[in-house]
């Protein structure tokens, strides 16, 4: 059932609408006390691999509607406005949405707006969270979780079917986000990066969308079968990831495929001058392993991300 978590209204009588669709077992009475999943997706306009994510998923629900044995609520447009104009933030505000949580619900319209939705989403029992990169780079599906929060986190992360699990440092948190929010007040929040801006990659919305279900299935919610999911990789340590930027201004030319393997010194791609037709620079491997982050958006300048490396003793799958 689609339902209106909070509105405000817009100059000429238009109206700002969050909606989501909450899906319950068939005949269910009261549900005051099953177990939820919430998936949330599009807090950032550009980023719109959670999409899909949200639409196979309610499809393969459907298709065994008899197996749900929870709630499931589908929240795929946090930032419709963004959404709608292929922007980042909320235009007009020139404000990300992902800086405004948990927000004021006598504030302004943008901290009302982020008020009630953590009003609406707290108190499920596992809160997915979809991102994808920007479109200047390409991620492997992955979660990133504070740790704060590791002990909470890391457990429903194994149960996602995610790649890697990257474990960050207290000082990287942003308090102002609804991950950290919602994770501060006990609503646990899965925060998932994969793939690129402004574009879908089915295979990866696939695997998550496996990961949901395996996940539905450990807190009670799905008694259906699901698919074996990868034991991902794990990082704590800062110096497992080693991050590769531009050492000059041109066009990146890859060798390697996103999730390549390699070894220390192994060429990645070039930076190249289309004007004189020379070679700018060779980007190497700083160390062997996983090419988890690549540059997607050819044109760099000096000190671009062109991606990042998961160390070889991290990259075994338990």
């Amino acid at each position: 059932m689609v339902e209106i978590v909070t509105s405000v209204g817009l100059p000429i009588d238009e109206k700002l609408m969050i909606k989501k669709n909450r899906i319950v077992p068939e005949g269910a009475g009261d549900v005051s006390g099953m177990k939820r999943i919430s998936v949330v997706t599009g807090i950032h306009g550009d980023e719109l691999e959670g999409q899909y994510v949200c639409y196979e998923l309610q499809k393969r629900i459907e298709k065994e509607k008899d197996k749900l044995t929870g709630i499931v609520d589908v929240y795929p447009a946090m930032n419709p406005l963004g959404i709608d104009s292929i922007t980042r933030g909320i235009p007009a505000f020139d404000l990300d949405m992902n800086r405004l949580f948990p927000g004021n619900i006598d504030g302004n319209m943008t901290e009302y707006l982020a008020a009630g939705i953590i009003e609406d989403v707290a108190g499920s029992d596992c809160v997915v969270d979809i991102h994808a990169s920007n479109i200047y780079l390409t991620e492997i599906p992955q979660i990133r979780i504070n740790e704060l929060h590791e002990d909470a986190l890391v457990p429903l992360a194994k149960a996602a079917n995610v790649d890697f699990i990257w474990v960050h440092g207290a000082s990287t948190v942003l308090e102002a986000t609804f991950a950290h929010s919602l994770n501060s007040i006990g609503t646990p929040v899965l925060v998932v990066e994969m793939g690129v801006g402004m574009r879908l990659t089915k295979e990866y919305g696939d695997q998550l969308v496996d990961g949901i279900f395996n996940l539905m299935k450990e807190l009670g919610i799905w008694s259906g079968e699901v698919t074996k999911v990868k034991t991902p990789m794990i990082s704590k340590d800062p110096d497992d990831v080693s991050y590769l930027n531009a050492t000059a201004s041109g066009l990146f030319v890859p060798e390697v495929k996103h999730g390549a393997r390699l070894k220390e010194g192994e060429l990645i791609g070039r930076i190249v001058d289309p004007l004189c037709g020379r070679v700018l620079d060779e980007v190497k491997a700083p160390q062997g392993g996983m090419l988890f982050t690549i540059r997607d958006y050819p044109i760099v300048d000096e000190g671009s991300l062109m991606g990042r490396i998961l160390k070889e003793e991290v990259c075994i799958y338990e």
